[in-house]
């Protein structure tokens, strides 16, 4: 499963506010960069995806709208697209790769070991 641009903004969003949410609540994000008229087709998309969840409704103004939550963490999300991919890679090779990284000096290595034992 692959996002789009428009749809990894949303996804971001839910992610960073860790919280349910309404298209309203989606309008009202200040960093948005997707149109007004494309959210309700966007939303339906991530529904259609998998990625998002229908948890209930909310009154807005004088309608009710729809709450969403997510599926998967971003990290979750990340690790579902790489291995979606037509060529995928080999697990031992990426977490090599992944640990060379310069980002990755500052990790505790024994504290992920602990997590997986």
């Amino acid at each position: 499963m692959e996002l789009t641009k428009s749809e990894l903004e949303i996804m971001n969003v839910f992610w960073e506010k860790k919280e349910q949410l309404s298209r309203a609540s989606l309008m009202d994000d200040p960093e948005k960069t997707w149109k007004d008229s494309s959210v309700h087709i966007l939303l339906n998309g991530l529904l259609k995806k998998g990625i998002l969840r229908e948890v209930g409704v909310v009154r807005c103004s004088k309608t009710y709208g729809r709450i969403f939550e997510p599926t998967m963490s971003r990290e979750e999300y990340y690790a579902a697209a790489i291995f979606s991919h037509r060529f995928k890679p080999e697990p031992q090779a990426l977490l090599a790769a992944i640990l060379r990284r310069p980002e990755m000096a500052d990790v505790d290595l024994e504290a992920m070991k602990a997590e997986f034992q």
